[in-house]
């Protein structure tokens, strides 16, 4: 299994989904697993029952989804925050850390609406904290890290296979 983690709007959806196609392995989206689930938005199972109750389940859901075997996972960007989350996507397969500043991030999300943590006053403020919060989380977590920039997704795509190449890491483990 291949999994991507980094902050909300760092690539990891689009990411994912094109080097699974690159590597023809299946894709799976932790937060669209976790939607499925739900029945609803995660915006709306989070405003209404909490980000507790909504981390309990991306627990739960992650666990699964890191024991399918040969893949690429896009994780959501908490899922970090659980040691267990941490401990089993790093045991259990390839972890890449899509590492991207706040000052890219708010370029790229100013006007998306869906992501619960980022719908507040000053989302740039917001962006910097998680930044800071989770920045060791997601670099103990991962096997490498790769700084999105600017690249384009093909040539994220490209930096990512040629890593897992070079560092002998199977994309089916």
């Amino acid at each position: 299994m291949i999994s991507l983690i980094g902050l909300p709007g760092s690539g990891k959806s689009t990411v994912g989904r094109q080097l699974a196609r690159r590597l023809q392995l299946p894709f799976s989206d932790s937060d669209h697993v976790i939607e499925a689930r739900l029945g609803c938005p995660i915006r709306e199972f989070f405003e209404r029952e909490g980000e507790e109750r909504f981390r309990d389940i991306e627990a739960e859901v992650i666990d699964t989804l890191s024991q399918q075997g040969a893949g690429v996972l896009s994780t959501g960007g908490g899922a970090v925050l659980r040691p267990e989350n941490r401990r089993h996507l790093r045991e259990r397969g390839t972890v890449i850390y899509l590492k991207s500043h706040p000052e890219e991030l708010i370029r790229r999300l100013r006007h998306d609406t869906n992501r619960p943590l980022l719908q507040v006053a000053d989302p740039m403020a917001k962006l910097r904290e998680l930044f800071v919060a989770r920045d060791p989380l997601y670099r103990q977590t991962a096997h490498f890290v790769i700084e999105t920039g600017r690249p384009s997704v093909a040539t994220l795509v490209n930096m990512i296979v040629m890593r897992l190449e070079l560092d002998g890491a199977a994309p089916l483990n």
